[in-house]
């Protein structure tokens, strides 16, 4: 891409990076730090929390297609605005919750927020004013908001200690209405001609074919590892050998892969069709496995870095290599029809693989490894181009 259209796009890429930062921050990193002080509250276990969670991002998954829909017909700016009223109004509800039904109710808002706010809206708003060059962007935005745990978990935590955690829910709820909203509405575009072609649309047809198939199923084989990983990862590896101090050291350089990965998908890779990319970041995961299953507890860290480099690149490819395949015609609700399965089964993975570990211990890393390799096996069984009808 030439310079001059690399600088047109930098203020998008900085407006939704700050808003995907704001958004992943205040809803998917909440419950890892105010999920034990709310249960406490409740009087009800932690559990609670993170099944609401889990059911949250069952919604968010549902309402993939139709908010994708919705970004095709009238662009990103009032879905992704619609986001941050949709999950303020989540939080400040969070924040007056007294009960296990009104915990319920915040987090069934915070999921249809989450369902118009996170990647898969922001990817499909990109596609929608971009087309086929929305791929620089698309890692623009990931390069930015791949700190969103790195800025939201110390500030959450920072705002549990000073000011408790009902109002750290509400100064989030604020930040949404003073930050994430102004930004969302007045920086990105709005679409000329919208309305009166959403009179006359008539929803697509898309055929789940062979390429959609095994497109969605290797975004959902990879992505439950992921959900697992976020969970499980510092226990998987005290399992297999790490000390408390290695585990939690190894965990914190997934951050640091993953933006490095990134920064890799941009300069180097970039050149390249997202399936090599996408391809490459299925095997790191295995790879880090084998090193683990060789050295033990002490290779901790090494882990952390193939599987933090390979996640980093995923996160992209779940937006670059639809539009690569498909192109950009109804591209947010082919993006929501193809990651739904993803987004359901990472709700799944923490509880599924939390089952498995007590069983296999650090055995576990065979099942994540070989989900991964699958997701391998189905790109490699993907074409560039569809076969056209």
């Amino acid at each position: 891409m030439a310079p001059e259209a690399t600088a047109r796009q930098l203020p998008i890429i900085l407006a939704l990076g700050t808003t995907q930062t704001l958004a992943w921050a205040s809803s998917y990193y909440l419950p890892a730090i105010l999920a034990d002080p709310i249960a406490r509250d409740l009087g009800v276990s932690s559990n609670w929390i993170f099944a609401a969670f889990s059911g949250s991002l069952v919604i968010s998954a549902v309402l993939g297609p139709r908010v994708g829909r919705q970004i095709d017909l009238f662009g990103g700016r009032p879905v992704l605005s619609m986001s941050n009223l949709t999950l303020a109004a989540g939080l400040g509800l969070l924040g007056v919750t007294t009960s296990i039904p009104v915990l319920i109710a915040a987090w069934l808002l915070l999921g249809i927020g989450m369902g118009f706010g996170l990647y898969d809206a922001a990817f499909g708003a990109l596609g929608r004013i971009y087309g086929d060059t929305a791929r620089r962007a698309i890692t623009g935005i990931t390069l930015i908001a791949g700190f969103a745990s790195t800025v939201g978990w110390p500030l959450t935590a920072w705002g549990l200690e000073a000011i408790g955690w009902r109002n750290t829910c509400f100064a989030w709820a604020l930040a949404h209405i003073l930050i994430g909203l102004p930004i969302n509405f007045f920086m990105l575009p709005a679409v000329k001609g919208a309305r009166a072609a959403a009179a006359v649309s008539i929803k697509p047809h898309i055929p789940i074919d062979r390429t959609m198939i095994l497109l969605a199923f290797a975004f959902a084989a990879a992505w439950s590892v992921t959900g697992a990983m976020a969970a499980h990862l510092p226990r998987i590896l005290e399992a297999a050998g790490a000390t408390t101090l290695q585990a939690v050291s190894a965990g914190a350089l997934i951050g640091p892969a993953q933006v490095a990965a990134r920064i890799v998908e941009a300069s180097f890779l970039s050149r390249y069709h997202p399936l090599v990319s996408t391809r490459l970041a299925c095997l790191t995961h295995p790879i880090g496995a084998a090193i683990v299953a060789l050295a033990g507890g002490a290779a901790a860290s090494a882990f952390a870095i193939f599987h933090g480099a390979g996640n980093g690149i995923l996160t992209i490819a779940r937006g670059t290599l639809p539009l690569a395949i498909f192109g950009p015609q109804n591209y947010g609700y082919r993006l929501g029809l193809v990651g739904a399965p993803a987004r359901m089964a990472q709700a799944a993975a923490p509880l599924a693989f939390g089952l498995l570990i007590d069983v296999m211990g650090s055995r576990i890393l065979i099942v994540s490894s070989a989900l991964s390799l699958s997701a391998l096996l189905a790109l490699c069984l993907l074409r560039q181009q569809p076969t056209p009808p």
